[in-house]
């Protein structure tokens, strides 16, 4: 039995990171099951999987930084932050994990989820070093001490 998301608005940050690739499928299921997703990509992220393969599978436009005049006209990242009910990050890099468990608002992922009431879900995904170094571990500990939820890794 498939768990339903209907009514759930899932902003899916994607960070740099060969997982990245995984995200189309991610967003292709979470609107299976009825969400509705937006996707913001980071610049590395960018990198491993384009806007246009997000919008053509999540149905919308895909959010790439905070300097677009267009959106920003409309304080886009604050509409993004109210939109959401729910902030998922995956695959959140070592970099990204950081930024978060020290409040860094430098880029459109990042200033959204300080933006946003909303609960965080973070999938970290990196190399097992990165991810058991204790500096990795230290911002994971305080980010579940800011109540986000951590899933994973995963190794497949």
């Amino acid at each position: 039995m498939q768990q339903t998301l209907a009514a759930k608005r899932i902003l899916l940050g994607i960070s740099g990171g060969i997982a990245a690739y995984k995200s189309a499928d991610l967003v292709r299921r979470l609107k299976e099951r009825g969400a509705e997703v937006r996707v913001i990509l980071t610049d590395a992220a960018q990198q491993f999987i384009t806007p246009l393969t997000l919008q053509a599978v999540s149905g919308n436009p895909v959010s790439t930084s905070m300097l677009d005049p267009a959106a920003e006209a409309a304080m886009g990242h604050i509409e993004l932050a109210k939109w959401a009910n729910l902030i998922v990050v995956a695959p959140a890099s070592a970099d990204v994990i950081a930024k978060l468990a020290h409040g860094m608002a430098n880029d459109l992922l990042t200033t959204c989820v300080l933006a946003s009431a909303a609960p965080v879900a973070v999938a970290p995904a990196m190399n097992q070093q990165m991810y058991n170094n204790i500096a990795t571990q230290q911002n994971l500990a305080t980010l579940k001490k800011h109540k986000f939820h951590i899933y994973g890794p995963g190794s497949r």
